[in-house]
């Protein structure tokens, strides 16, 4: 499975994505790094425990060896699970070994965006709209609808505006969306801002 993204591309993002977080503050001091600290259970192997991790988007492997002390790597075929018809061979799902303790700088995309997602509407346009799924913890952003700084909605809105110009993530956004029902739409709004509380 061959993306469009160079790693150049990648490396902009993650610095662009830097310079913003959902909150002034660290927001897993409100949690105790919920989504950090979430366990699996089991053995690396055990489907659980490969449940708590997450995907990387296409090419996004390419910012990291493999070989880092800090994540747990498993490669998958991309046709053994529910990801779109276009997407064929190695998919690499991570998780990290020493949360909260990670990186920040190296973070993966997911967790950047957290508790935003990317939407399709059915006239193709992008949407972001807070993580419509359900979550094993509780996140005080979502729950408690703590209002979210408007550079990080920016931001995020931009870099899914050129990542969907890839075919291969523009079909999972595209999948993703056609799945959902209902959603809260935080940016654009119809009249162009960010809609940031429920």
């Amino acid at each position: 499975m061959k993306s469009t993204i160079r790693k150049k591309t990648y490396q902009a993002i993650y610095r662009l994505l830097d310079r913003v977080s959902p909150i002034p503050e660290d927001c897993g001091a409100l949690c105790g790094a919920a989504c950090c600290n979430c366990e699996g259970g089991g053995s690396s192997e055990s489907s659980s425990d490969f449940e708590m991790g997450m995907y990387l988007l296409p090419g996004e492997e390419k910012l990291f060896t493999g070989d880092e002390n800090w994540l747990r790597w498993s490669a998958e075929r991309a046709e053994d699970y529910d990801f779109p018809e276009s997407w064929f061979g190695k998919i690499y799902f991570v998780r990290c070994k020493t949360a909260p303790k990670c990186p920040r700088e190296m973070r993966p995309l997911q967790c950047r965006f957290f508790p935003l997602a990317p939407h399709l509407t059915k006239q193709g346009c992008l949407q972001l709209i807070l993580f419509p799924g359900k979550l094993p913890y509780c996140c005080p952003l979502i729950e408690q609808k703590i209002t979210l700084d408007e550079r990080f909605i920016r931001a995020t809105y931009t870099v899914w505006a050129r990542l969907i110009q890839d075919s291969l993530i523009y079909d999972l956004v595209a999948l993703d969306s056609s799945d959902r029902d209902s959603c809260h739409v935080v940016y654009p709004t119809n009249n162009g801002t960010a809609q940031i509380m429920k």
